[in-house]
This record gives structure tokens, C-alpha cells and sequence, in this order.
């Protein structure tokens, strides 16, 4: 019995140890934190692997590769490798997976509350302070050998924007804002004129105005048989705008959730309503908004204004064959706001995070190639393809900048008028732009605010009641959804500074209470069998 248990337990811990070998190098590696090196070593080779997204852009994939073409010019010895998506949850996901793999991309173009999620490992991203401070590397360092920004250069809003728990985390890479985009003829066909600022009040008004039907059943405004007055094409947005504009409860900074409230569902009741009618849809529901709107089918089309060239009679990347569109005039306005005089929209854009490596040398090389891309350059070159505006003050204010807003016009594609005015809503109201609050678990927060709106619209066009009683279940609902009642500030700090357990010593410490079960067990079948022999 002695020898059996002696094998038992040296084969117990050798398969722990072994356990604990392979799953710390196929599981979780912990990196240290990110030293500074005393510079770049030339003469050192480089590979970094960047993950960036477009919308099957041709013209964001050619950016991106002379991006790449110029940067290797200047840096010979590094060699950057380009993974391109057409989504950012699947960015989101691979990343994830790759953490606990230790095979995370070196720069990846993402979002500030993914990286919140990203950062809960040890030292998976690297805190850009310092990288952004250091006198020879920093934005503007001496030893780089391109045109940097410096700092202050950097939109003050939109650098904020990258700060979480106290550091900056990633550098913007370009900034949207959500637009209103108004068919023109069809509001003063209603009898109204497009003000400068839109309010929830007259959208409404005007969108219930246009159901008007003829006879035979087409509608009055269009003589179509479809006109969905509003579509909202981001509806998380659209929830989270809402409460931002009335100062009501959606989130705090140390991660509280304060979404499912009264006023939340009052502006959820005058969704339904409008609903109800016919006035107003989303797009997860009815389709993309641009299609309706471009075919002469919607008032009030709300999307990103990186979304802009696709927005309008002569949009340039028009998604309805060329016979379903409608002439007309587009007017590019400030999503609908509940006070005019203090108007509120929510700046939105893809950031670049640097991940972590055991070696700081590749790291270093890796917050080049990042910084390269807020330069000049690349920042113009992208922005004009939609409407977004370069992330630098040095971009705006250049005279290349300048001189693309001032042809605005000119054709329907470089220089297409809507794309132009949708980038200048958001330059000319940069100071009315919010941010939500950033937490692991602020994206789980975002996707309800999504569902909220999108569920009470689905059970209105389904005929249920939606009611007091409704909303209650909603919320519960939802919450039980992305798992928010799991979310409280108390839990979240002490993840946050515990963090979970390596994989590895998850096994490990199993199969070290395993063998503590056998040795226990086997006394204590000696116990009870000198006790019977006794």
C-alpha cells in the first residue's frame, strides 16, 4: 500500500508539474512590464503584426499599405505584417483568444472600451505615457525619424478619449460623431424648414406628418408604397445620447450601472409610439437607412458621419442600384438634440493600442509604427476617403486640409458635399462631443443600451403591450442578458487589482488538493482497517 501510494503521489505531481509546463507555454504568459529600452538598435530585425479594419474600402486598404511602404523606408529593419478585418468585434474576439495565447498582434487599430476588457491580463497593453513623453521616441522625439506630433498636438478631447483608470492606453487614430441626414425637399413639402439644430420634438412631429396615405394606399409625400419617416441606424448610440442630453443616469467611472431608470424608460414609451405609428424604425429591424433614404423612403436618416458617402442622390458608394434613387438635397445636421443650447453628440472613432512583448526592443518599434500613423500623411489621406477628421490639430490646420474642405463639392467622390459637411459638423463641434465611461464591462453595458430600444421596438411591431409592467421585465431581461447585475464597482475593483488565476496555476493547485484527497483517503483506510484488526 506504502509503494502504491508513493507512485500515486510522484505521478500526481510530475503530471502538475507537466500540467503547469505546457499550459504556460500554450495558456496565459505573464510579461513583465513594459522598460523603456535606451533606444532602437538598427541593427536589429524586427516583425510586427498590425490588425486594422476597413469596410472593404479599396482606397483605406492602399492607405494602409503605403502607410506600411513609407514606414519600412524609414525603418529597414522593421517589417510590418497586415491583417485587415471587416468588423471590430472580430477584432475584439481574436484578440481575446490570442491573449490567453500569448499571440496577441504587436499595434491593432480598436476601440478604448475593448481595450478595457484587453487590459484585465498582466501587461497585455502598454500604458503610452511614457512612450509618449520620452524626449527621443515620444510624439515629436528627436530620434524619430518622421514628421511626429507632438502632444499637444493631439486633440485635447480625443486624447481623453484614451485614458483609462488614470493612463493613456492608446492613441486616436481617426473621430466621427453620429449625423442627421435630412432629405430637404421632403421637410418643406411637410410644410417646415430644416433648422440648424434638430430637436426629439420636431422629428417627431414631422415624421408623424409624413404618414400621411393617398387612396389607394402609397403615401402622400412620396406616392411609394414605403416611407419610414426615422431610422436610427446605431441604436446604442441613439439610447446613450438620449440620456446624456436629459443629464440622466447611464453609467459612472468606477463602473456602476445606472442605465435601467425612470427616464430611460420614458424615452423608451415615446419610441414605442412613434413605433406604433409607422414613423419611426431602427436598423436591425428595417435595413440600412442610407437605402431608404437615397430611394426617396426616409426623412431622418441618423448614421455615422463616417458613413457620409453613403448618404445622399449622388453618394459615391450608394448601396440601391442607380434607377431606385431620388433626387433631392441632403442636409447634414447635429443628431436631435432636447436643448438647443446645449447640444450633445457622442464622439466615436478607432483607436491604436500597442500590446506587450518580453522584448522592449519590438515594443519600441511597434509605438513607432503607431505614432506614424496619427502622422500627417496617413491621417489626411484617410480621412478624406469618409467623413472622418484626423485625430491632430498639426492635420486640420494644414494647408492640405484646408484646401480638400474648401472644394467641397466639386465631384461626388474625393470631394463629395455631404461627406465634406458631415466631417465639418464634427470639427465645428468638437466641444459638444461625450465619451461613455470605460470599464471592462462597458461594452457588455452598450449592447444593452442597444437591446433596450431594439426589444421595445420589436414587441411594438409584434403587437404585445408595452406597458410599465413591460419595461420591468425588459430590464431584468437585459440584465440577465450581459450579465450587468454580476457587474458591481466592488467586484470590479477586486478583479481588477487580484486579477483571475494563470490557467496554469489553476491546475497546479487542483492537482496538488487531488493528491491531498488521496493522502487522506489513504490514512484513512488505515485507520479504519487497524481498527477492525484491533
Amino acid at each position: 500500500m506504502k509503494k502504491l501510494l508513493s507512485r500515486f503521489l510522484s505521478l500526481s505531481l510530475a503530471a502538475a508539474c507537466l500540467t503547469s509546463l505546457f499550459t504556460g507555454c500554450h495558456g496565459t504568459k505573464d510579461t513583465n512590464e513594459f522598460v523603456m529600452p535606451d533606444g532602437l538598435d538598427a541593427s536589429e530585425k524586427y516583425e510586427i503584426v498590425f490588425w486594422a479594419k476597413n469596410d472593404t474600402n479599396i482606397t483605406q486598404t492602399q492607405i494602409y499599405n503605403q502607410a506600411i511602404a513609407d514606414f519600412e523606408a524609414l525603418y529597414p529593419n522593421i517589417k510590418v505584417n497586415i491583417r485587415l478585418y471587416t468588423d471590430y468585434n472580430k477584432i475584439y474576439n481574436d484578440v481575446i483568444t490570442n491573449i490567453s495565447t500569448g499571440t496577441t498582434p504587436n499595434v491593432c487599430i480598436t476601440y478604448p472600451d475593448h481595450i478595457a476588457t484587453y487590459k484585465t491580463g498582466d501587461n497585455v497593453v502598454v500604458p503610452l505615457d511614457n512612450l509618449i513623453n520620452d524626449k527621443d521616441y515620444g510624439l515629436g522625439g528627436k530620434e524619430v525619424k518622421f514628421d511626429s506630433p507632438s502632444k499637444s498636438e493631439v486633440i485635447p478631447e480625443f486624447l481623453n478619449e484614451c485614458i483609462l483608470d488614470g493612463q493613456i492606453y492608446c492613441l486616436p487614430y481617426m473621430r466621427s460623431t453620429e449625423a442627421c441626414y435630412v432629405n430637404k425637399e421632403y421637410v418643406e413639402a411637410l410644410g417646415y424648414e430644416v433648422p440648424d439644430i434638430l430637436t426629439w420634438d420636431f422629428v417627431w412631429e414631422v415624421s408623424e406628418k409624413a404618414l400621411a396615405k393617398n387612396p389607394d394606399g402609397t403615401y402622400v409625400l412620396n406616392g411609394k408604397d414605403v416611407m419610414i419617416p426615422f431610422i436610427y441606424k446605431s441604436t446604442d448610440n441613439m439610447c446613450i445620447t438620449m440620456l446624456k442630453q436629459q443629464d440622466a443616469g447611464y453609467s459612472d467611472d468606477d463602473g456602476n450601472i445606472l442605465i435601467f431608470n425612470d427616464t430611460t424608460k420614458e424615452d423608451l414609451k415615446v419610441i414605442a409610439e412613434h413605433t406604433g405609428t409607422g414613423a419611426f424604425s431602427t436598423f436591425k429591424i428595417s435595413g440600412y437607412p442610407g437605402n431608404f433614404f437615397n430611394a426617396g423612403e426616409c426623412i431622418f436618416a441618423v448614421d455615422s458621419t463616417a458613413g457620409a458617402t453613403w448618404m445622399g442622390t449622388n453618394a459615391p458608394l450608394s448601396d440601391i442600384h442607380e434607377n431606385q434613387i431620388v433626387d433631392f438635397t441632403t442636409e447634414v445636421r447635429p443628431v436631435p438634440q432636447f436643448n438647443v443650447d446645449e447640444p450633445k453628440m457622442i464622439s466615436q472613432g478607432p483607436s491604436i493600442c500597442v500590446f506587450n512583448k518580453p522584448d522592449s526592443g519590438e515594443v519600441l518599434a511597434s509605438w513607432l509604427f503607431a505614432q506614424y500613423l496619427i502622422t500627417n500623411d496617413v491621417q489626411i489621406a484617410y480621412s478624406c476617403t469618409e467623413g472622418y477628421v484626423p485625430v491632430t490639430s498639426k492635420a486640420q490646420d494644414s494647408i492640405e486640409y484646408q484646401e480638400y474642405l474648401s472644394r467641397s463639392g466639386e465631384d461626388n467622390s474625393q470631394y463629395y458635399s455631404v461627406k465634406i459637411d458631415a466631417a465639418k459638423l464634427l470639427l465645428d463641434n468638437t466641444s459638444n462631443t461625450f465619451v461613455t465611461p470605460v470599464f471592462n464591462g462597458s461594452t457588455s453595458l452598450r449592447n444593452a443600451a442597444m437591446q433596450l430600444i431594439e426589444s421595445t421596438a420589436k414587441s411594438t411591431r409584434r403587437k404585445q403591450v408595452v406597458d410599465d409592467a413591460f419595461f420591468e421585465q425588459l430590464y431584468e431581461d437585459t440584465k440577465s442578458l450581459y450579465r450587468l447585475d454580476q457587474i458591481a464597482a466592488a467586484d470590479k475593483d477586486s478583479r481588477k487589482t487580484l486579477g483571475p488565476l494563470p490557467t496554469g496555476s489553476v491546475v497546479l493547485l487542483s492537482a496538488i488538493g487531488g493528491a491531498w484527497i488521496v493522502i487522506i483517503a489513504y490514512f484513512a483506510v488505515r485507520f479504519a482497517t487497524k481498527k477492525r484488526a484491533d
